[in-house]
């Protein structure tokens, strides 16, 4: 203050314009990244949204080449199929946010954080009504309820090989559930410590998924569906890889 009080008026002029330059050039700075924050987060929610188009997208062509009429059995069918290739698209978009949350954050703001939570609990309840579908198809085509078949009927020497694919689904079920539990009791003295290494099992969810959708049924393998397919197990894979080898490096 004392060296400003002791400059000439001319002096003052400058030292007045440079801070008000520097404070401008701050401004510019702050909306130009305010500016490629909100185009990152449009291009994200652009790529998202068509994502999970795809599988709607794949069961809508495959309803209008079918020459099948619409009954109650094939509608249980198409709404589990739906329901089980759209939580494909969220157990991807799950496993390549939560790797490296921090950079997302980063490159969105602090709301992918929050848009990750609430993915994780959609994801959950489409993998939920997955299973619950096959068991309202089975109640219609047989008049059985039969939860035990559809949720713990695991085997590796099946009697038929769709047998066996389904039992990778079953034990993705299963896994995925430890790992939300583990989420939900994060904040649990024990659990605070230890959930991360329960939510692992998310890469392994996937792959298991990854293989039972290939081997049942063909929505995996049918466009435009299999573009996302063929990308996004590649992804993961790599993802898994970095993480092991990122693992080994600090052990």
């Amino acid at each position: 203050m004392e060296v400003y009080s002791s400059l000439s008026p001319v002096g003052r002029v400058v030292v007045l314009g440079v801070g008000s330059l520097i404070e401008a050039q701050a401004k510019d700075q702050a909306l130009f990244f305010d500016i490629i924050n909100l185009v990152n987060r449009k291009l994200f929610l652009l790529i998202w949204v068509l994502s999970i188009l795809l599988g709607p997208i794949t069961i809508l062509i495959f309803i209008l080449r079918s020459q099948v009429p619409l009954n109650n059995l094939l509608v249980i069918n198409l709404i589990q199929r739906v329901v089980g290739l759209v939580a494909f698209v969220l157990l991807f978009w799950q496993v390549v946010l939560g790797s490296f949350m921090q950079k997302w954050i980063e490159k969105l703001g602090a709301w992918i954080f929050k848009w990750h939570l609430t993915e994780g609990a959609v994801a959950y309840s489409l993998i939920l009504l997955h299973p619950l579908a096959l068991l309202a198809f089975n109640y219609v085509a047989r008049h059985v309820i039969d939860p035990f078949y559809v949720f713990t009927d695991f085997c590796l020497m099946c009697r038929t090989r769709p047998e066996f694919f389904y039992t990778f689904g079953r034990l993705s079920f299963w896994l995925v559930s430890a790992a939300v539990l583990a989420a939900k009791l994060r904040t649990l003295p024990w659990w605070r410590e230890n959930w991360r290494k329960f939510h692992i099992l998310n890469y392994a969810v996937f792959l298991l998924v990854a293989v039972h959708s290939f081997f049942i049924g063909s929505d995996s393998h049918s466009f435009p569906f299999v573009i996302f397919y063929i990308i996004s197990v590649p992804i993961v894979l790599y993802i898994v890889a970095v993480k092991l080898i990122s693992y080994f490096k600090t052990s």
